[in-house]
């Protein structure tokens, strides 16, 4: 029986003996009679016999699913596909998930907020330095520079004419002012 049923059981069930024989040559525990001792060693190997049957119907359960898996086209990366799914599923409705979500929201609410106040007040604060007597008096004193070079500009090129007759049109004013 031993060499039956070696090939199926597994590494943690190495060390449970499954040839009766053996068992048999054992003594008997000190209580029982000799009857009771036949008994359960009779009974132990139905259960160990009924082990090996289970292993190999398992086995052969085990390729049936394998089989018709292969035959719907079921590959292991579509179980693995459906695993890390429903494991997705149930992260998103876990109370932490729900509590971590909530929380960044709220997060990002406050900081969407702060960001629009510090651009109003950015904005009001430019406003308010364009309006003050320092921005108008720079402003003053650059637009009078900007009178002066164009003017210079001006005086400067009235003598000269262009071969192309290009002279005849007034210069552009390109400065930023």
């Amino acid at each position: 029986m031993e060499s039956a049923n070696q090939g199926l059981l597994s590494d943690a069930m190495t060390d449970v003996p499954v040839d009766s024989a053996a068992a048999a040559r054992t003594s008997a525990p000190e209580g029982l009679t000799l009857a009771e001792e036949e008994e359960l060693r009779s009974e132990l190997a139905k259960v160990e016999e009924e082990i090996g049957t289970l292993r190999q119907v398992l086995a052969a359960k085990e390729r049936h699913c394998g089989e018709l898996k292969r035959k719907l086209g079921l590959t292991p990366l579509d179980g693995l596909k459906q695993n890390l799914s429903k494991s997705w599923h149930d992260v998103q409705v876990s109370n932490a998930y729900k509590k971590t979500q909530e929380t960044l929201s709220q997060a990002g609410q406050k900081t969407s907020a702060a960001l629009s106040n510090v651009g109003s007040v950015i904005s009001r604060k430019l406003g308010d330095m364009r309006n003050s007597a320092t921005f108008k008096s720079f402003e003053d004193r650059v637009g009078t520079i900007k009178s002066r070079v164009v003017g210079s500009r001006e005086n400067s090129t009235e003598g000269l004419h262009s071969p192309s007759g290009a002279g005849d049109k007034p210069p552009q004013d390109n400065a930023p002012f």
